[in-house]
C-alpha cells in the first residue's frame, strides 16, 4: 500500500474505530500508519520535530547521527504518510508535526 496521505486515508475509513472492532480494511490502514512509525529513526525524528514548533532538516542530521540523505528519506516517508508538513525555504526544508495525525492513531488505541 502506498503511504501517500496515509493519515487522511485512515481518518476517512475509520472515524470511529473505538466504537466497534476494526474491520479488516481499517486494520490494514492503521497498521500501515504504525509501520511508518516502527522505524526507530523515524520515531526519533518525529519526537524531535514534535518538541519544536518547526525544525530544519539541517538541525536534525547531527542530532540523530545519520547522513543528510538518510534523514531526508525518513522525513519524506513521514511527510508522505501525513505525520509532518514540509515547507521549503531556499535549499532547506522545514518540518512541523501534524497534530491531527497523532490524535488519529491515539484514538485507534483508546478504548471507548
Amino acid at each position: 500500500m502506498h503511504v501517500m496521505n496515509l493519515i487522511q486515508t485512515v481518518e476517512a475509513c475509520c472515524p470511529v474505530v473505538q466504537e466497534s472492532p476494526l474491520e479488516p480494511v481499517a486494520a490494514d490502514r492503521i497498521a500501515a500508519a504504525f509501520k511508518v512509525l516502527s522505524d526507530p529513526a523515524r520515531l526519533r525524528l518525529l519526537t524531535m520535530i514534535a518538541t519544536n514548533e518547526e525544525t530544519c532538516v539541517c538541525n536534525l542530521t547531527d542530532e540523530i547521527g545519520l547522513s543528510q540523505p538518510t534523514v531526508s528519506h525518513h522525513l519524506k516517508v513521514l511527510h508522505d504518510a501525513g505525520f509532518v508538513s514540509r515547507e521549503k525555504r531556499g535549499t532547506w526544508a522545514y518540518y512541523r508535526l501534524v497534530p491531527e495525525a497523532m490524535s488519529i492513531l491515539r484514538s485507534a488505541l483508546t478504548p471507548a
